[in-house]
């Protein structure tokens, strides 16, 4: 039973999660058009229904009912069909109350998840949309008949379907409803038994229904789903109060009054002379056609078109999938690199090899898939940010979003979240000008643009944040790291690439001041320190007076990369290729000392220091003149430096492990390891962390 509740709460936090993301990103761009077209009012009418009616089913009773409250309003506006009568400040009011009721229900899902519990103190939300449902009230008293339509008995109307007489028993009852309920909403016959008990609350037991064992009989789910769920009626007179009962029923996509052609129906005072063909449907989004309409496809085969073969699957299954994949990539290398298979011609044997070489690419890749999510979600956060800065900070300010479709692994999406939204508050708050004057002065249109752009390049993804504000002053930056002490050489000596990383220092801010959004120093140093946990690398450029542009370089998975191993003394080390720049030969002659007598070495104009690998491991080798072995030019985020090796032994793809727990007492994290891999010949392989090995090599010295 805990297995299943379980199992339903994970639904109900992934279904609702996914609809209020929909429903601030169709906020969001009804604010920016400054009107909700009909179906965004459809759309969120369906939204509010949907978390209404799944939260009171899991007894969320405060999400319920802000939930119910605010499907009370959209059902104004949907009678209407439109929100254009609104005031510019009924509009701004009514966006504000969206993004809040948004934010209450997100809090109390988030407290859902955390085995919180939920807020039971919601008057003021229910105070504020029934204060605004009264100014709308007072502004067209015409919505006020709208808003208690909600909680009136429901006007019957009543069709003529014969049709359905074929997939039901013979009834004497002289109408029938026929309920169908959303693709894909699972386990249709509790629902189907939930919304019979809803009816017998009602009217009582003055009903049948078909199937009439759904609580038991699991079976009836697949002819619920091709034909419906019925209930049988005697009297017209129970048919409002029924009616009402199915509407406040979860997972209703439509219902249909069916008089039955074969029994004449007892007229009361009450019945209209005259009933309308016309089907009352729930879904805002896509309502089920009535079988007898011409041309249209029943039910059945809507339900059957619709589904989608897409499941949800928690991440840490993954994980454990990724795992066993990478052990199989190992055992695969180790089986087909076995030395004592060495000399042996085996043909049948390395045709099978590389059959099952191939198969095991395969899978690798097909495990990697799964894994990878678009980055949309992160970036369609931003708009919110966006917009709620531009009203803190009177700017008005229009966010671009280039290639949201991008897909990268699940667990960087979730690490590049908060540098994200700390770049574009800089952008908002650093790069955008103040003042429209401001812009217009320096021949600029009035309103600014942040522009969120990701691409793939290779084995990584580029993400890059454009604003077209003020640009960074790069005296003023150099002038107050000097003033918090953190250069580390004369000021003439720093290049305009490196005044700008020092952007990204520990406790530096260009604001003199603290605000909402900036000056305490530790956005940037957060941004750096994120993006280089997941091997990411982090660049800076700007032209004064036009604008700044921060570029995230970052690997599409964690689990598995490109490696070069290279060989030192009788150790074997693997070092990412997106850190490889350039490998060469050198003469003595090209070498050059520092003051302190530290080795370096030109390249491309600029001084690289030598980092000799056997000198920082302590490692025994005979490869130890410069002219003997190969220099690796390594770049990492801001730093670069040339690696002496032994020798190449050559490229391959290997799944990183991580380092066992115990090591981290050692400080092992910063001394250029970043973790090992399994090679083919079974032997462990060290992974450098390019980042690190620099710092590392000048500390050993």
């Amino acid at each position: 039973m805990n297995n299943g509740m379980d199992s339903m709460i994970d639904m109900y936090l992934f279904e609702t999660n996914s609809l209020l993301e929909q429903l601030e990103n169709i906020m969001l761009e009804a604010e920016k058009a400054k009107a909700f077209s009909s179906a965004d009012i459809d759309e969120i009418f369906r939204i509010m229904h949907t978390i209404k009616g799944s939260s009171a089913m899991m007894e969320f009773d405060s999400i319920s009912k802000v939930a119910h409250r605010f499907e009370d309003l959209f059902f104004i506006f949907r009678q209407n069909n439109t929100t254009d009568s609104l005031s510019e400040g009924m509009r701004k009011e009514l966006f504000n109350l969206i993004l809040r009721t948004n934010d209450f229900m997100r809090t109390e899902v988030a407290k859902i998840e955390q085995n919180e519990p939920i807020s039971d103190n919601i008057d003021h939300f229910i105070n504020d949309i029934n204060t605004f449902i009264e100014k709308l009230n007072a502004d067209e008293p015409s919505t006020l008949e709208a808003a208690e339509m909600t909680n009136a008995p429901a006007e019957t109307n009543v069709t003529q379907n014969s049709a359905v007489l074929q997939s039901i028993p013979a009834t004497a009852s002289p109408y029938i409803v026929k309920i169908l309920f959303d693709d894909g909403s699972g386990m249709e016959h509790l629902r189907a038994f939930i919304v019979k008990n809803a009816i017998s609350d009602a009217i009582g037991n003055n009903f049948k229904f078909y199937p009439e064992d759904v609580e038991h009989n699991s079976e009836t789910c697949n002819y619920i789903i091709d034909h419906g769920f019925f209930i049988f009626l005697d009297d017209e007179s129970l048919m409002d109060a029924t009616i009402s009962a199915i509407k406040s029923a979860p997972n209703i996509a439509s219902f249909e009054v069916i008089a039955n052609p074969t029994v004449e129906a007892t007229k009361t005072e009450e019945a209209k002379p005259e009933l309308q063909q016309k089907e009352v449907t729930q879904s805002a989004t896509a309502p089920v056609q009535n079988k007898s309409a011409k041309g249209s496809t029943p039910p059945a085969a809507q339900s059957q078109q619709a589904k989608q073969s897409i499941i949800s699957v928690n991440l840490s299954k993954l994980d454990s999938l990724m795992a066993i994949v990478g052990e199989i990539v190992i055992t695969e290398s180790m089986v087909t690199s076995s030395p004592d298979l060495k000399g042996l011609k085996l043909d049948n044997f390395l045709k099978s090899t590389r059959q099952l070489r191939k198969l095991t690419d395969e899978l690798q890749d097909i495990a990697m898939s799964m894994r990878m999510v678009p980055i949309s979600g992160v970036f369609n956060k931003m708009n919110r940010i966006v917009r709620d800065m531009g009203q803190s900070l009177n700017k008005d300010v229009r966010l671009t979003i280039i290639g949201e479709n991008t897909e990268l692994d699940k667990t960087i999406v979730d690490s590049i979240n908060d540098p994200l939204i700390h770049i574009v508050r800089n952008a908002m708050d650093h790069g955008i000008e103040e003042t429209v004057e401001e812009r217009l002065a320096a021949g600029k249109e009035p309103q600014g643009e942040i522009v969120l752009e990701a691409k793939h390049t290779g084995s990584d993804i580029m993400i890059t944040i454009a604003d077209d504000g003020v640009g960074v002053n790069t005296e003023k930056v150099l002038e107050k790291a000097k003033r918090n002490g953190i250069l580390t050489k004369p000021e003439s000596e720093y290049s305009k690439r490196e005044i700008l990383m020092l952007l990204l220092a520990p406790g530096f801010s260009t604001n003199e001041t603290v605000t909402e959004y900036s000056g305490r120093g530790v956005g940037m140093d957060v941004v750096k320190q994120n993006i280089e946990k997941v091997g990411g690398i982090v660049s800076i450029e700007s032209e004064l007076g036009e604008g700044t542009c921060i570029t995230l370089k970052i690997p599409l998975t964690l689990a598995i990369v490109d490696g070069m191993e290279i060989a030192v003394g009788k150790s074997t080390f693997t070092l990412p290729i997106t850190n490889i720049r350039q490998s060469f030969k050198c003469t003595q002659e090209e070498i050059i000392y520092d003051s302190l007598g530290h080795e370096m070495i030109e390249r491309m104009g600029n001084y690289y220091s030598i980092v000799r690998l056997h000198k920082l491991y302590n490692l025994e080798t005979e490869v130890t003149d410069i002219e003997e072995g190969i220099l690796v030019w390594v770049e990492a985020s801001d730093i670069s430096y040339c690696l002496f090796v032994d020798s190449f032994i050559g490229e391959q793809q290997v799944v990183v492990k991580p380092l066992p727990p115990y090591l981290n007492g050692f400080n092992i994290k910063n001394s250029g390891i970043a973790g090992c891999t399994i090679l083919g010949d079974g032997n462990i392989s060290i992974i450098l962390d390019a980042l690190s090995l620099q710092t590392a090599f000048e500390n050993s010295l």
